[in-house]
């Protein structure tokens, strides 16, 4: 009872967030291990989902080389690239300022996010510097509590989300509030968000996430559009047929990728349009198994790591 009134209390109140954020810090900073050195983080975490040792000297399956790149990898335009709202100009410069979802309103005050800035259209907020997906509002007059939005926006500015899984990109990015328009199919649902994995400049798989505010799933498919029999992370879900716009989408893909060893290319389509999401470069965070399990070393041969 104690935990889940302190729970609330720290969720819904200004004055309780900013009493219990030492207490809060505090306690991530033993749950995430941030007396660790990096590679000792990512060898412990690598142990504890999958019951054996990471080789860092020879990684062979996806989730080894995923976390080889997060202890490598120090692509200088990573930082701008997983910044959700800097990215917007890499995007427009890469591939155009068409394919960018629009954008609302920006703030560094999560007390500035009020009915009066926001926009009268369906919108996601959201912050530009983690993987927390964002809060989607309908309708800013409805039903909306807005102390648990600005709350959970103030923890979300005061994390550094290096921290979460050590993924050097996300360090130094100074965190901002974003708010964009909310994609919307004619029915009102949110379209599939189609996640294009590009190993070495080229597509290599499809990942398709759907039901993500109800019941997760994910299908994967090869880069011809044929159903992939696994699991990664996720349970499968309904198979999903090729979209019209999906050669457009791996063009767009592929002209990003250049500038990065491993890199997923989120999009959204709407009929005929398509609007690029975000980029991400350690998927799962490394820690995704794949059941079965030779999937996760069937897309790792097939990623090539620099010498």
């Amino acid at each position: 009872m104690m935990k889940d009134f302190l729970r609330k209390y720290y969720n819904n109140s200004r004055i309780g967030f900013y009493l219990l954020k030492p207490v809060v810090i505090v306690y991530h900073i033993f749950l995430m291990d941030k007396y660790l050195s990096q590679k000792a983080y990512l060898k412990k975490k690598f142990k504890k989902y999958f019951g054996y040792d990471i080789d860092f000297r020879n990684p062979r399956t996806l989730n080894e080389k995923i976390n080889w790149l997060k202890l490598n990898d120090r692509n200088p335009l990573m930082g701008q690239a997983a910044d959700k709202y800097a990215v917007r100009s890499y995007i427009k410069e890469k591939i155009g300022e068409e394919y960018l979802v629009p954008l609302d309103y920006t703030t560094l005050n999560p007390s500035d996010i009020k009915p009066k800035n926001l926009p009268d259209h369906p919108c996601i907020i959201k912050v530009n510097h983690n993987s927390s997906g964002g809060i989607i509002v309908r309708d800013k007059w409805g039903d909306v509590d807005w102390n648990y939005i600005k709350n959970t926006l103030r923890w979300n500015m005061s994390e550094n989300y290096y921290w979460n899984g050590r993924e050097p990109q996300y360090r130094h990015i100074k965190p901002r509030i974003i708010v964009e328009k909310l994609l919307m199919d004619d029915k009102g649902n949110i379209p599939f968000d189609y996640k294009l994995h590009f190993f070495n400049g080229k597509i290599a798989f499809v990942q398709v996430d759907s039901d993500r505010l109800t019941d997760h799933k994910r299908n994967l498919y090869t880069a011809d559009w044929e159903f992939i029999e696994c699991e990664w992370e996720y349970k499968k879900g309904l198979f999903i047929d090729e979209p019209p716009t999906y050669r457009k989408m791996v063009e767009l893909g592929t002209v990003i990728s250049q500038d990065f060893t491993y890199v997923r290319v989120d999009f959204y389509a709407l009929g005929d349009e398509v609007y690029f999401g975000e980029l991400t470069f350690h998927s799962d965070g490394g820690i995704g198994p794949f059941r079965p399990e030779k999937y996760d070393l069937q897309f790792g041969e097939m990623l090539k790591l620099p010498q």
